[in-house]
């Protein structure tokens, strides 16, 4: 019985010492976090193009370098108007050469929704990198947001398309 009781007490030991262990490596590992969540200047975050086993990966300054559009709209996000910046999703589709009828956009929270090509066609729908002049952070729906101009059409103030406006966007995939 005593050795019964000195087994336990060892296991139950060992069990908290691999507790203890998994605790601290997950605080380490919460606080190590990839350059583009820290939020600073200069950073570089990348966006990922699917077509099907094709993939390209756009940096921060890829998308820089395409011709920017600013749309200044309401959101359901914003207390009141704010400008949205960055390249035209169409625009970015065409330098790339990937065409298709609809897109599956993914988040980084593995939010996934489908959206027809003719939105993109139809109205300025941008792939914004800035809000209001400034980097778009984490905090505020970042790195990325499709950004659609909410303000310009009436049938844009619905659901359907606020739902469509995914933000911490990480990959398109284009079908």
């Amino acid at each position: 019985m005593a050795r019964t009781q000195s087994l336990m007490n060892q296991r139950l030991f060992t069990l908290l010492r691999q507790l203890t262990a998994l605790f601290w490596v997950g605080c380490l590992l919460a606080s190590v976090q990839p350059a583009w969540a820290q939020g600073r200047p200069g950073h570089k975050f990348v966006l990922t193009l699917i077509k099907g086993n094709d993939k390209v990966v756009l940096t921060m300054d890829d998308l820089k370098a395409l011709p920017q559009q600013s749309i200044v709209t309401k959101s359901p996000w914003y207390p009141g108007p704010v400008k949205f910046t960055g390249p035209l999703l169409r625009d970015v589709l065409a330098k790339l050469h990937l065409e298709g009828h609809d897109l599956d956009v993914l988040s980084l929270d593995d939010y996934k929704i489908q959206v027809p090509i003719s939105d993109i066609q139809q109205y300025n729908v941008v792939i914004a990198h800035s809000l209001n002049d400034a980097p778009l952070p984490m905090k505020a729906k970042g790195p990325l947001m499709v950004a659609y101009p909410f303000d310009s059409q009436p049938e844009l103030q619905s659901y359907v398309y606020y739902g469509r406006s995914v933000w911490q966007l990480k990959s398109i995939t284009v079908r």
